[in-house]
């Protein structure tokens, strides 16, 4: 039997590509506020069938520069910036304290379009936490009480368990925030459109903050630019 990278390499991975051919930026598509070329390209990316299209892979690095990712779903964006929420014990809030330059990426495969922010995060406000929080679906509210997010557990079957105690605990009550949940605020400092072309020469424009307090929507406190592919 071929050990296992050379199963791999018979599936030909060098040979996967895609040719991105299905559109063009150009600096008049997005405008000068980059909060209403964002509403945009998401409104198309929703509107367009994308799964989750508020997935984003979070980008962190701990206070050594150990560095990891993940996958976060945006949950709110405004002129201060983008938003999400998260186990405030998880790998990824301990980094954040620690060492608060982040990234996100926005990958909409399919419509061959990226967005990258680059930024600072900062703690949500309690009360902005507390209102999204109970929003949420119920199970996922008593989900936030079960997991002890990046801990390591024994078995599938702890997690069960407490789940269906809380279920019982609760049964007749709202259920409470959690004080280790909580949300993150990311102050972009740049955020750069990635639209796909051919020959591999695609479209990079980013936008880049003239001040550390900039807001999405105020078109005076950013630059654009065209960067090289």
């Amino acid at each position: 039997m071929n050990p296992w990278w050379d199963q791999v390499m018979d599936k030909q991975i060098a040979d996967l590509r895609v040719s991105y051919d299905t559109g063009a930026l150009a600096p008049a598509d997005l405008g000068d506020e980059p909060l209403a070329a964002f509403s945009a390209w998401f409104t198309a990316a929703d509107a367009a069938g994308l799964v989750e299209p508020n997935a984003m892979v979070l980008a962190t690095a701990d206070a050594a520069g150990a560095p990891s990712t993940r996958t976060v779903l945006l949950k709110g964006v405004d002129a201060r910036g983008f938003t999400f929420f998260t186990n405030l014990g998880s790998r990824k809030s301990r980094d954040l304290n620690a060492n608060p330059n982040t990234s996100v990426t926005f990958p909409w495969f399919s419509m061959h379009r990226q967005v990258v922010v680059v930024g600072r995060a900062e703690l949500i406000a309690r009360d902005e936490v507390a209102e999204y929080f109970g929003s949420r679906p119920r199970d996922s509210q008593l989900g936030a009480w079960v997991s002890r997010q990046s801990e390591v557990i024994e078995d599938r079957s702890i997690l069960d368990l407490r789940f269906n105690e809380l279920v019982d605990d609760y049964a007749d009550i709202d259920v409470p925030l959690p004080d280790f949940w909580g949300g993150w605020l990311i102050r972009p400092v740049t955020i750069e459109f990635w639209q796909g072309r051919t020959s591999r020469l695609h479209d990079r424009l980013r936008f880049t903050a003239l001040h550390a307090e900039a807001a999405l929507d105020d078109q005076s406190a950013w630059t654009l630019e065209r960067l090289s592919p």
